[in-house]
Order: C-alpha cells, then structure tokens, then sequence
C-alpha cells in the first residue's frame, strides 16, 4: 500500500520536503540517516506517542521522570484494532498525528536525515533535519532513549557479571543470594535421572519411559504431547512408551521431557499465569520453528535433531531465572520489553540489571551438565557473528526468533538476515520462509501443545 493519505495531508499542511523511499531492513550503515520509530504509550489519562530511533531502546524510567507519570505499552491487540480503524500496517513516526501528545527523543536531532515510519511496512517518508524540526516543534523534546551499542556483553566475563548484577541486586542481602542463587538451587530430580540417561550409549526407549512414568505429571504432558492434533497421530496414545514408538521418537521424549523438567526447577512468586502461559507459548514455538528449520537442511549437514530442539525449547529459560533472582525489576523488565520489541531481550535486560538472561542461562545449565551444544546456543542466540564451536545451534534460534516475528502477528522486523548466516548452515532462504510460514499455519496446534505445558 501507498503512504497513507492522513500522512501526506499532515506533511503538505506543514510545506514539509520529502521522499518516499523503500524500508531497508539492514541498510548500509550511515551516521547521517536516523530511522524513527513510535511506541505508543498509555495511563489513565491516556495515550502519549513517543519518537525514538529505530535501533535504540525506550528508557521507561527516564520517561517517567520527565513527565511524571508512569506509562505502560498499550497491548498489541488495541494497537492492531487502531490500525486497522485507520487502515494502516504500523504506527506511523508523525508527530501529533491523530492529535496523540508527542514527546521526541532528542537523539533523533543529531542526525542531518530522519526517515520516519509512514503507517506502510514497505515505505518511509525522509525528511531533513530542518523540516523534521518544523514538524515537532509542538512536541516535547527530552532524553528519552539509550542507544544499544552502549550496552554489551562478553562471553569471557559472564560469571563476573552474573556475580555483579546479582550483589548490585541489594547490598543488604548480597551473602544470601549469592548463597541461594550462585550455588545453583538443587535440580529436579526427574531433570537428573534424564541427563544421566542422555550420557548413556546404552539407553533404550524402556529406560527413558520408565523415569517418565515415575513422574505422573511428565507422563502426563507427553501422552498429550504425542496426541496433539499438531502431530497428527493415528488411534489414541495410550502410554509413554506409545508416544516414543508411534509419534515422538526417543530424541524428541528426552529433550522435551529434560527442557519440561528444567522448567520446573524455578517457580517465581512474581510470574502471573498469562506470563507463565507466554513462556511455554514462546518455548513451544521456538522448539518447534528450530524442529522445522533443521528438517530443511539436507541430512548430511544437519545439526543434531534433538540437540536443536532442546536449544529452542530452552532458549528463554532465563525469563524464569531472572523472575527468581531479580523479582523487584522483573515486572520493570517487562515493561521495557513491551516498549522495544524490535531489539533483542538480552539488551533490555542487560540494560536494567546488568546481565542477560541467556548469560546466566549458559552458566546455570554448564553446571548441570548439559551439552556444550545447548549451553552454547542458548548463550550465543543473539549473536550472529559468533563462530565458535557449536556454532550452528545458535544461529538456528537466531534465525528461528528473527522469522517467528517477521511472518508471525504485528510482523516485527529489526533487521535483514544476512545471506552467509544461511549459507553457514547449508539451509536456503526460500526453504526456511516456507518452513516459517508452514508452521504458523498450524499456530493454533502449537498453542494448544502449550497448554498443555503450563501445569
């Protein structure tokens, strides 16, 4: 679709010069140009449109301190509805456009050409800077943003920064977190019988229905796994031995009953049951679009199947780790997530209490015993340029999140994917847009397989 009328009205009343140029998910890095984004905001008193770059993230905090109030993201499903009234694909970058108060980031001005989001995912309206101003001149300008290559992580310094976030949590309880945190919390011990199994050569599919069967609620959750519609079964599951041999196979059983016994190795007392069911829909989703890329790689290429799928299944444990050792921030992080979807997690969090939880994640699972493999993807998820070993499970995820919110709801895109990244893995561009768009076609399955996952 063309710019919005709405948009080119308010840029015509304004005597404003423009082009109309294509969105570039990834383009050619240049200091002079700032993509702006808005994030929609609301409080009782209502909404407020914030103007930042693309690339950087929102401070909520600073946000409240200059106005005063404390804003939350307005919900995807009001922001959908409200595009939709106004026929639009996105929120459009325009200052006061449908009279919502504005505040601009100041950040924005330092740059000689500002492109802004038109309303149509495929164009922007670029402006120069004199003209932006004249734009937002009824506008309040204020810090309002952090840019993200200010905020990093080292994979070398990971136990030195976990030790630091967790005693900057509180210096009145560093002893008794480091005590309940850092020594590790005891794993489940389905958790443990299952990776002993894992080192066992010898294991049969006996073995591992046996540990299953001896936890009824993991028996449970993979009976209904196996009779989900998702994978189609013929005749009914009748036992855990049945979902091995007739659906699920003894690779998927072990990694999904490890990555669900894990899952319940924390139980956070700030996680409200709509966020306990976004994780396991995230987890579930993940696992998965991972499943469904490495089924599109030629077989002589192919990372380890179950290996893959316990990386996707696991990729965001750290939600839960975080909720457990930082629960007066947790809700802070949320928010702050709501407001930046286009930047990756780790960032925000990092940002917020100086870790990230795929950093702890690594650490926590390389205590216990998990592949190298599955602490190394979980670690590198968000890293594309990471070319250690096990690389490939890492940019199977990376991959994964990157097409789950270009092809998924609000069609997210923070940037292009580059064509080595597929070409590292033997695995198409063309093949894995299909296996995406294939699997979200059977989006109602998976959420159902969830559910079934949320206890």
């Amino acid at each position: 679709m063309p710019v919005p009328a709405t948009i080119l009205q308010i840029l015509q009343r304004n005597n404003i010069s423009f082009a109309v140029t294509p969105t570039e998910p990834s383009p050619a890095v240049d200091n002079t140009v700032c993509q702006v984004r808005s994030q929609l905001l609301a409080d009782q008193h209502g909404w407020v449109q914030v103007l930042l770059p693309q690339k950087d993230m929102l401070d909520l905090e600073r946000l409240a301190q200059e106005l005063g109030r404390t804003l939350h993201p307005v919900a995807a499903a009001e922001i959908n509805a409200f595009l939709l009234k106004h026929n639009l694909q996105s929120v459009p970058a325009m200052p006061a456009w449908q009279g919502l108060p504005t505040l601009v980031d100041l950040n924005i001005l330092r740059y000689e050409n500002v492109c802004l989001n038109s309303g149509d995912q495929a164009e922007l309206v670029c402006v120069q800077r004199a003209d932006f101003q004249a734009l937002i001149r009824e506008a309040n300008l204020c810090s309002l943003s952090c840019p993200t290559q200010t905020i990093s992580s080292d994979a070398r310094l990971d136990a030195q920064q976990i030790e630091h976030s967790i005693s900057a949590f509180t210096q009145r309880r560093i002893q008794q977190r480091l005590h309940e945190t850092l020594e590790i919390p005891p794993l489940h011990d389905t958790a443990s019988k299952i990776i002993r199994l894992r080192a066992n050569p010898q294991a049969d599919i006996s073995d591992l229905a046996k540990i299953i069967e001896f936890d009824p609620s993991l028996a449970a959750q993979v009976v209904s796994w196996a009779a989900s519609p998702y994978y189609s079964a013929p005749g009914k599951i009748k036992s855990v031995q049945d979902a091995i041999v007739r659906v699920l196979g003894f690779d998927m059983v072990i990694n999904l009953a490890l990555g669900l016994s894990l899952g319940r190795a924390f139980n956070p007392q700030v996680i409200n049951k709509a966020q306990i069911r976004d994780y396991w829909k995230k987890a579930v989703f993940m696992a998965a679009a991972v499943e469904a890329l490495v089924t599109s790689i030629p077989r002589i290429s192919r990372p380890a199947f179950g290996m893959s799928y316990l990386v996707g299944l696991l990729h965001n444990f750290g939600y839960l780790i975080l909720a457990e050792v930082f629960p007066p921030y947790f809700q802070n992080i949320n928010r702050h997530l709501e407001a930046n979807p286009h930047l990756a997690p780790g960032l925000v969090e990092q940002h917020i209490v100086g870790v990230a939880s795929c950093q702890i994640t690594a650490w926590l699972l390389e205590y216990w015993n998990l592949p190298a493999e599955v602490c190394t993807g979980i670690r590198q998820q968000y890293n594309p340029a990471y070319q250690g070993e096990h690389a490939a499970y890492a940019r199977l995820v990376y991959i994964a999140n990157h097409l789950l919110l270009q092809h998924g709801p609000g069609q997210i895109v923070r940037h292009s994917l580059p064509e080595e990244l597929f070409e590292s893995l033997n695995l198409s561009r063309e093949a894995a847009d299909e296996a995406i768009l294939n699997l979200l076609s059977c989006a109602d399955d998976l959420k159902s397989l969830a559910r079934v996952l949320e206890g």
